[in-house]
């Protein structure tokens, strides 16, 4: 028999509202030391006395066996949001025995071994928790609902069927088969690849939405980088000063351009140069932007960059509008000036929609883990679909390829050969989760 735990739901500090959660077989029976339990699912307003003491009138909510957030018998109580009375309560709870305080993730941790939630869902929760923009609150919602465990059910389904038809084939190879099932085989692993090499190519920009993307500015000193910067934070986020080489570090702010998280790097002005610091600072800067998601090269009038060369998809701009003029666009350049504002809002435009384009084919697959599990099982089914067309005894590594790709759904799922993967996953969720 589990533990019963507790511990603070809601976020800890002030606040109008806090929860306590109980979960484990002995909830009810500790709640009921405070106050009569309402019936099951309904709320209840009760005064939680304990040694006599009126801790606090709270609402009350219970839920039962197999139909909870862990899958336990479970608790809450909705309290008066005040440090004092949240740790009277906690205080309390500590004193009964048989219930000790949650570890982090210990209720999430719950639903998963019970079957509530797959270990997809699981990760969903994590990211939902995180989530700081639109784009990551609708595909954390997603995952966590349960659609990529969706999905591998209907792929799974279908290699079971094929399975069974090549081991038909194989347990029968003597004997006069009804019909021949290979066509039927070659269709669902046909199917299967189709889809599953959809969501691996979709995996990369499903990342993006939930990491967020790098953004550089980059470009040679006193081209308005940091200025720039500033105005698309809304603050002085880097110093600025017509001395060149001023910026040194990468400094970095992150925004939501239309429910993406995107992170802007202000760079070292690309130069040669004989100072050190200096150096390494230009140094950082390519490298940085190197590996960034976009760049946006701030040219200065009548000087490019020289040490990096843009890529496809990267955005140039002149900089210093204010001063140099002219129209709004400079050919395939925007104009813009960090100063008064000039372009910035084109250049932001651009910028979101070279993202959105890079996110469209994203698949529900959100992590490197699902991208690989996905992937091994299609480098199976690919093994699979050639040996079936060998025809013989080959259909054995068939089968058991489709057993092996199998077995990669089942680990994307959290069925089979996790453990180590947990202690990982869940610590990032805070105590209470």
């Amino acid at each position: 028999m589990s533990d019963t735990i507790f511990a603070l739901a809601s976020a800890r500090g002030k606040a109008g509202l806090s929860v306590v959660r109980l979960s484990g077989p002995k909830a009810h029976d500790a709640a009921r030391l405070f106050a009569p339990l309402p019936a099951m699912r309904q709320a209840g307003l009760r005064r939680l006395m304990w040694n006599g003491a009126l801790l606090d009138e709270a609402l009350v909510l219970a839920f039962g066996k197999g139909a909870s957030f862990t899958g336990e018998d479970v608790v809450e109580l909705h309290l008066h949001g005040s440090r004092a009375v949240v740790a009277a309560v906690i205080a309390a709870l500590s004193e009964i025995p048989g219930l000790r305080p949650a570890e982090a993730g210990e209720f999430t941790r719950r639903a998963l071994e019970n079957g509530c939630l797959d270990l997809t869902q699981v990760e969903g929760l994590a990211d939902l928790i995180d989530a700081e923009t639109e784009a990551q609150r609708v595909q954390s919602l997603r995952v966590l609902s349960g659609a990529i465990g969706e999905r591998v059910r209907d792929w799974r389904g279908k290699m079971i069927r094929a399975a069974a038809l090549l081991e038909a084939t194989i347990d029968f190879a003597d004997e006069d088969v009804p019909e021949d099932v290979l066509p039927e085989v070659r269709a669902l692993l046909d199917g299967l690849l189709v889809a599953l090499r959809a969501e691996v190519a979709g995996a990369a920009a499903s990342e993006r939405i939930r990491d967020g993307f790098e953004v550089a500015i980059v470009g040679r000193p006193n081209a308005g980088k940091s200025t720039l910067l500033n105005s698309l934070a809304g603050r002085n986020a880097a110093i600025t000063s017509e001395v060149a080489g001023t910026t040194r570090d990468v400094i970095e702010v992150r925004m939501d351009l239309q429910g993406l998280a995107v992170t802007f790097l202000d760079t070292a002005g690309l130069r040669e140069t004989d100072d050190l610091v200096e150096a390494l600072g230009v140094s950082l800067a390519i490298e940085r932007a190197q590996k960034a998601d976009l760049r946006v090269f701030l040219q200065s009038e009548g000087a490019d960059v020289e040490l990096l060369e843009p890529q496809d998809g990267d955005i140039l701009a002149m900089g210093k509008a204010d001063i140099f003029g002219g129209c709004a666009i400079h050919g395939d350049a925007i104009r813009v000036s960090g100063r008064t504002g000039e372009g910035v809002s084109a250049l932001i435009q651009r910028i979101t929609e070279v993202l959105s384009q890079r996110v469209a084919g994203a698949s529900v697959l959100t992590r490197e883990r699902h991208r690989i599990a996905i992937a091994e099982a299609v480098r199976a089914l690919e093994i699979a679909r050639i040996e079936v067309d060998k025809l013989g005894p080959v259909l054995e590594i068939a089968s058991e390829e489709l057993r092996i790709a199998s077995r990669a759904l089942q680990i994307l799922l959290g069925e089979i050969d996790v453990e180590t993967l947990l202690g990982e996953i869940f610590s990032s969720f805070c105590i209470g989760k």
